[in-house]
């Protein structure tokens, strides 16, 4: 069996710049985000489960999932959320399990599980060890004010709905600081590839370098 590095972060820390480096590198990315689409699409136990719960109000005409008026039922309604939650992660954990079976049958010897909320929803069991992509509280919080278009209070909202930087830092296996430019994001990423490869983790050609 292979080796599964789960990749998190908090809102607007830099996660999605980190994973398109290490793809770049020729890792695997498995995307938590991909798969829950996939969970949920037309003809899947996933739909089937979420429309005997919500009822087929939730369909649009075509049979496809109306994500947005699914949407505008669960964020006012926190029970609601939380049962979907419960409906949909174990289908997405499945689709997710099943992409890095095929990723090591076909010879990989380490993939990257790609999770934003990998500590909210409790899925550290699913990886061997954890990077997180941190920034401070101050440098996330404009960043994800520029990025959204957010005000100041709407952004905190946000950030706080989360478990925030300095604790989801604390449980990590490795650390990359998105503070910096990019330039300096990807000498850590080198840095723990690097790492990695001394370990006997990954191929040391892996990506060319």
């Amino acid at each position: 069996m292979g080796f599964t590095l789960g990749l998190t972060g908090s809102i607007a820390t830099g996660k999605s710049t980190v994973s398109k480096m290490l793809s770049d590198a020729g890792i695997p990315i498995i995307d938590a985000d991909v798969s829950a689409r996939r969970a949920v699409e037309k003809g899947t136990d996933g739909l089937a489960s979420i429309v005997d719960f919500f009822g087929s109000d939730i369909l649009l005409p075509d049979g496809q999932l109306d994500r947005a008026k699914l949407g505008s039922i669960v964020f006012m309604n926190e029970d609601k959320r939380e049962q979907l939650n419960r409906i949909v992660h174990p289908f997405v954990q499945q689709d997710m399990l099943n992409e890095r079976k095929k990723c090591f049958e076909a010879g990989e010897m380490m993939v990257v599980f790609d999770i934003p909320l990998l500590f909210e929803s409790e899925l550290a069991n699913m990886v061997d060890e954890v990077l997180v992509v941190w920034t401070t509280e101050e440098v996330e919080l404009e960043r994800l004010m520029a990025r959204n278009n957010l005000t100041k209070a709407e952004a905190l909202a946000r950030i706080q709905s989360q478990i925030g930087i300095s604790k989801k830092k604390a449980w990590a296996d490795f650390l990359i600081d998105n503070n910096g430019t990019k330039e300096e994001t990807k000498r850590q990423v080198d840095q723990l590839l690097q790492e990695l490869s001394r370990r006997g983790i990954m191929k040391r050609n892996n990506g060319g370098e």
